[in-house]
């Protein structure tokens, strides 16, 4: 991932001195478990443990003669440690240290964007509860439907990346396991007791059974929770930008003073923070299918997955880790005008209200059918400027007949529709 949306800790987890140095852990690790079995000499587990060092240039450049990394890893490894060296990696296969160092390297990303998701949780929470009984307009097909509060539009928000929270725990889980089980996995060459050590050492749990690699359903798991992540982003995201939109000005990105909205027009205040979280959002997306063909290997293995990963896998948790960090200093930022919500609520006379005015009628003993026609007929005529629609249905002798004016006039009552905030604001936040 480029500078522009890495962060340091997230991007740290990638770059190859964190890599070798899991290597180095996962070979130390075993040494020590084969030393117990009595596999190899103590002198030897120490020697790696006490001496193992690397130099990434020097890996590169063994690589480059050998065309194979692993192999230039442990070659390098050997020039610290001496003749005990040639006990390292007994029975092991490449994969053995590659998949496993993937399982720890998601298992900390995994880490860090929880850590992420529980911020930007803390920050809906406060501005959901801040905006709970702030009426605005809730709109079906982005035409307004009935009154609802900023703060319920926070909290669906809230819901989703809670939710959002326990799929990536489970995806966490589901992502942290330990092959070391040798060429094709049958422990051939290898004590299956070495890889319960390491596993124990590195936090992970032994894969049940490997071929010569971790299945890769469990990685097409993780990205795809981390795609949902992504979508949850970008729905928020584009409910800013909406809100943002002149004719509507419900809702802005924070300006700061100083920033410039356009090269041309002075006028400008944009929500690039949101679209570029929709591009975020695409690009996180786009791993899904990728990491679902890699489930597909020939037989045992084959390396079709192996260039994927080592894009897929730190782009999309680098690209997801700096997302939900400007999701949520947007969110903390967001600049809402209640007046405006407000205004837009009132801006058609009162029909957000027909439903209202259609149950009324029917509860006094019309039939649907000619309420439903009634009502539509005087907020369609409403809608184009022919009249209050209040008006208009205190006019009508036919739903005269029905309800009087006082009643029609109860009609219109925005907390009507609010009544039952609380209530869904204990079951998304459980206080």
């Amino acid at each position: 991932m480029i500078p522009r949306y890495s962060r340091p800790d997230m991007a740290a987890i990638w770059e190859p001195e964190n890599r070798f140095r899991i290597w180095l852990d996962i070979e130390a690790h075993a040494c020590e478990a084969q030393a117990r079995l009595g596999i190899i000499p103590e002198s030897a587990a120490r020697a790696v443990r006490d001496k193992g060092a690397f130099e990434v240039a020097r890996i590169d450049e063994i690589e480059r003669e050998t065309r194979h990394d692993v192999i230039a890893f442990l070659t390098n490894v050997a020039e610290h440690v001496g003749p005990e060296a040639r006990f390292m990696h007994q029975g092991m296969t490449s994969s053995d240290v590659l998949d496993t160092c993937l399982a720890v390297q998601l298992k900390q990303a995994a880490d860090i964007l929880l850590d992420d998701l529980d911020r930007l949780l803390s920050v809906l929470k406060r501005r959901a509860v801040e905006h709970k009984y702030t009426p605005t307009v809730g709109r079906s097909h982005a035409i307004h439907a009935e009154p609802t509060t900023f703060g319920l539009k926070l909290a669906g928000h809230f819901a989703e990346f809670a939710r959002n929270r326990e799929r990536l725990v489970a995806a966490r889980r589901e992502i942290a396991t330990c092959a070391i089980s040798g060429a094709v996995g049958t422990f051939a060459n290898i004590d299956p007791a070495v890889e319960e050590y390491v596993a124990e050492k590195l936090g992970l749990v032994p894969e049940p059974i490997s071929t010569q690699v971790i299945p890769r359903d469990r990685h097409a798991q993780f990205f795809m929770t981390l795609a949902l992540i992504a979508a949850g982003i970008e729905r928020l995201a584009t409910e800013i930008r909406h809100l943002q939109r002149t004719e509507v000005r419900e809702a802005e990105e924070y300006f700061a003073p100083g920033q410039k909205g356009s090269s041309a027009m002075p006028h400008k205040r944009n929500p690039v923070l949101s679209e570029n979280l929709t591009g975020l959002a695409r690009l996180v997306r786009s791993t899904v299918t990728p990491a679902l063909e890699n489930v597909v290997l020939w037989h045992e293995r084959d390396i079709s997955h192996s260039a994927v990963e080592r894009v897929l896998a730190p782009d999309a948790t680098i690209a997801l880790d700096f997302a939900l960090a400007r999701l949520t200093g947007l969110v903390d930022r967001l600049v809402v005008h209640p007046e405006r919500m407000r205004e837009n609520l009132e801006s058609l006379g009162g029909l957000v209200d027909s439903q209202r005015v259609l149950l009324a009628l029917t509860q006094a003993g019309m039939s649907r059918e000619d309420a439903y026609r009634l009502v539509q007929d005087h907020a369609m005529a409403a809608w184009h400027g022919e009249g209050r629609f209040a008006d208009r249905l205190k006019a009508d002798p036919e739903i005269a007949g029905f309800l009087p004016a006082e009643a029609i006039d109860g009609l219109f009552d925005t907390g009507y529709h609010l009544r039952h905030v609380d209530t869904i604001f204990r079951r998304v936040f459980d206080d």
